[in-house]
């Protein structure tokens, strides 16, 4: 994936633009709060059974870019497997995150995806855990995401 950069002169102060972001829904989600807690499971040895790895949030709009925040909710440290895609109205999607997170036991991080031109995000999904390493399995986290503007 390329990067394009592009500098801009300016010669008189511009204010800052006040980014507005607004905490996306889960899918699946009570419509309480858009904050999911969930703890990572081994994956399933049947085979028709799915282990409970991936979380979907409903995009309603158009976002410039999106946050995704993630806190270890559980009291000793853990490597957390991480992916997340954004799902595209045409049924593709793009992978946008893929590492291990190791956070300090009750705190977290949060990464930021630029939207994609051209496309219509209509669901970010994050998934924690993986076949290939189990080491998480039995931690609790918290997941969100905000899209921005």
């Amino acid at each position: 994936m390329a990067l394009l950069t592009c500098g801009l002169i300016s010669l008189s102060p511009v204010p800052a633009l006040a980014e507005t972001c607004t905490f996306l829904n889960p899918v699946g989600g009570n419509g309480v709060t858009p904050i999911v807690t969930k703890t990572v499971s081994p994956g399933n040895p049947l085979p028709f059974g799915r282990p409970n790895w991936n979380t979907d949030f409903y995009v309603t709009q158009q976002y410039r870019y999106f946050k995704l925040f993630f806190t270890a909710n559980s009291s000793v440290s853990a490597t957390y497997p991480i992916q997340s895609y954004l799902k595209f109205s045409d049924g593709s999607n793009l992978q946008v995150y893929n590492s291990n997170f190791t956070p300090t036991p009750g705190t977290g991080g949060s990464i930021r995806v630029a939207g994609y031109p051209g496309k219509m995000v209509n669901q970010v999904n994050i998934k924690v855990g993986a076949t290939d390493n189990m080491a998480a399995t039995g931690f609790t986290y918290r997941i969100s995401v905000q899209g921005c503007k």
